[in-house]
């Protein structure tokens, strides 16, 4: 079994990414499994050395372990960002485009009620222009769901309008992360709920792409930790962030307890 850690440094990390990884964590120890730390810096712009080295320190006071990736700040910056692996994504890019997958659109997210570019054939040369996922009718998706076997889902009814390529020219979170799960061989993905959308049109794409080997992902939603009053976490600095427990002395054994809690309710038999 090979599984990632994957966050995002667009934050100093809360209770919701501890519970994520310790849920990783225990299932790798549990299987025998190797363990990739991935760091998703692709949206340069969002990107702060703090909050990559909130990452490792706070890896190293939950006690979590991986095997592959970057040891520290440094390594990351020198070897493991995402920019070094652009060429395979780029690659993704230009074969969807070929085969008719996807439309140019200049339309803004408050603009895509009454989108029609996908009619009016818009240059995907032009400036400021995203690329956008073509889907025509009900499309059904087959995945992998621990705890509930093969299922399907309309990639219409849960993802409109996906980004393929950004605007500036740089491949969406979509097809980098499936880029990289790809290049690192990963089965087995874990995330929570709220990502069901990304795997969707990942599992799509992959159709598209013909990379038969990620088809066969497992994956594992688990629910999101929730704030005060139903909220979804964010990254701050509030009494969520695991910044803010290392600074008061908390330790993380109740997040461990809940990601242990979380694994032994899933029958495992229906993967």
């Amino acid at each position: 079994m090979r599984t990632r850690i994957a966050p995002t440094p667009s934050g100093y990390l809360h209770i919701g990414n501890l519970f994520n990884f310790f849920v990783v964590d225990l299932l790798a120890r549990e299987e025998g499994g190797t363990v990739l730390l991935r760091i998703d810096d692709a949206d340069r712009e969002r990107v702060r050395d703090a909050y990559v080295e909130d990452i490792f320190e706070t890896l190293a006071w939950a006690g979590i372990s991986w095997q592959e990736g970057p040891r520290d700040a440094a390594d990351f910056r020198a070897s493991w960002s995402q920019q070094t692996r652009r060429n395979q994504a780029v690659g993704y890019l230009e074969r969807l485009r070929a085969e008719g997958h996807l439309y140019a659109c200049a339309c803004s997210r408050v603009q895509l009620a009454q989108c029609h570019c996908k009619e009016e054939g818009l240059s995907f040369e032009a400036a400021e222009v995203a690329w956008r996922l073509r889907v025509s009718g009900p499309v059904l998706v087959e995945l992998n769901e621990c705890g509930m076997g093969m299922r399907e889902i309309d990639l219409q009814a849960s993802v409109r309008h996906a980004v393929i390529r950004q605007k500036d020219g740089s491949p969406s979170y979509q097809v980098m992360s499936l880029a990289d799960d790809v290049r690192f061989g990963i089965d087995t993905i874990v995330r929570g709920r709220d990502l069901l959308p990304s795997t969707t049109c990942q599992l799509h794409l992959a159709r598209l792409l013909r990379l038969d080997n990620f088809l066969s992902t497992r994956f594992f939603h688990h629910p999101l930790t929730m704030a005060a009053g139903g909220t979804k976490l964010s990254k701050s600095e509030g009494a969520t962030s695991v910044r803010w427990m290392r600074a008061h002395g908390l330790d993380a054994s109740a997040v461990r307890k809940e990601a242990e809690a979380y694994l032994n309710g899933l029958d495992r038999a229906a993967q």
